[in-house]
């Protein structure tokens, strides 16, 4: 989501990231396109994001171990065409709805850790019963976040990557809406649930989103 005006009541940042694209009204990060309106700047998201999916797919084998540099990597081939400072860590402290996410000068060590805990231990993601496939999503996933290691696009590189896991344990491309909608709140449950290391709730969402994938999977096939 393009931070802006209506995001500025959930997102407060300081220093050079934080500067606005002239002409958009401090609705729209400075940008390489020169983009000034929020929805332009969604759509070119939004695209770059479905490219970048296409092509990272077959960027990683299934016995692939994930580390902060493939993060990394994610963000720039994501976002790269459209922002200076993509793939770069956040220089800015950020917080959302009055949840402060980590010290951005925290931010290199903290990703350092996720690669030799969460990452080491849960990638290359095997197959395995949905529950635990589940278990092994959440963790990642909500560790990724609780970091926020990026100054835009957080959720949507942390959904990615659990992409890219399902993958190489045998699922399809997740299907996240029992994330969104009337889930949503319960998805922001879980993350708050894991700061004290308690996985539980999120795992229990993110298997709401395998078991839709393998019936969405099945309806295609039909």
């Amino acid at each position: 989501m393009t931070s802006g005006q209506g995001e500025s009541r959930k997102y407060q940042a300081t220093g050079p990231q934080a500067e606005f694209e002239p002409g958009s009204r401090g609705r729209v990060l400075r940008n390489l396109l020169g983009i000034t309106r929020v929805r332009d700047m969604n759509l070119a998201e939004a695209q770059a994001l479905l490219l970048a999916q296409q092509h990272v797919v077959e960027s990683y084998s299934e016995d692939h171990r994930f580390t902060a540099a493939d993060i990394r990597n994610l963000h720039r081939d994501w976002l790269g065409p459209i922002y200076a400072w993509a793939g770069e860590y956040r220089n800015v402290n950020m917080s959302k709805d009055g949840f402060p996410f980590a010290n951005a000068l925290r931010v290199p060590d903290l990703m350092a850790e996720l690669t030799r805990g969460p990452l080491a231990r849960r990638t290359p993601c095997q197959p395995a019963p949905d529950v635990e496939l589940a278990a092994a999503l959440a963790e990642v996933h909500v560790e990724l976040i609780l970091i926020h290691p990026f100054r835009e696009g957080n959720g949507r590189i942390a959904r990615l990557l659990a992409v890219l896991m399902g993958l190489q344990a045998g699922l399809p491309p997740l299907d996240f809406s029992p994330l969104e909608g009337r889930g949503k709140a319960r998805y922001i449950a879980g993350i708050h649930a894991a700061l004290d290391r308690d996985y539980a709730p999120l795992a229990e969402m993110f298997l709401r989103v395998i078991v839709r994938t393998w019936k969405r999977a099945a309806s295609s096939s039909q």
